[in-house]
């Protein structure tokens, strides 16, 4: 199985972060985490994009807040998918960094999840994954269907107490 990377622009975005991992972890798909800024560490950033394939990852989560440039960054230097997650910070509370990181130019695209959206992110680097996988997409599917019967069971519930 290929890896996921994520990728945020600093340590303070780890607690949102760190529901990327716990999805991942449930599912079994192996990650590396890091800390490269698009400002700060340019150089590494570069570096590890350009050579995330070869070092095994199959796709790149990339979380920043602010001016989040570091999803845009990433994509620039790989044609691995990234995805981009907007963490909600500053004055604007996260749509700067929704905004940086969804209006990329063409060519360089980052799909981009909701602010703090970091479950949705794991998520889709696992569908992203599973194009050539069968197994985690087996396990989606299972997971999919899991969700479905807990929302029925709510539902049967509701009906049962106000429907009767």
């Amino acid at each position: 199985m290929q890896k996921v990377a994520i990728i945020m622009g600093s340590d303070s975005d780890l607690p949102v972060v760190e529901k990327s991992l716990e999805v991942l972890q449930r599912f079994g798909v192996p990650f590396e985490v890091h800390v490269y800024s698009a400002h700060r560490t340019p150089a590494e950033a570069k570096e590890f994009a350009e050579h995330a394939a070869e070092n095994g990852f199959g796709v790149i989560i990339a979380a920043a807040g602010m001016a989040a440039h570091l999803a845009g960054a990433i994509a620039a230097n790989t044609v691995l998918p990234v995805i981009g997650i907007p963490i909600k910070s500053g004055a604007l509370g996260g749509v700067d960094a929704l905004l940086s990181t969804v209006q990329m130019p063409s060519g360089i695209p980052v799909a981009t999840v909701a602010i703090d959206g970091a479950k949705n992110a794991a998520y889709l680097a696992m569908e992203i994954l599973a194009v050539s996988d069968g197994g985690l997409r087996e396990k989606l599917l299972v997971a999919r269907g899991e969700e479905a019967a807990g929302a029925l069971r709510k539902d049967a519930a509701i009906q049962k107490k106000f429907c009767s």
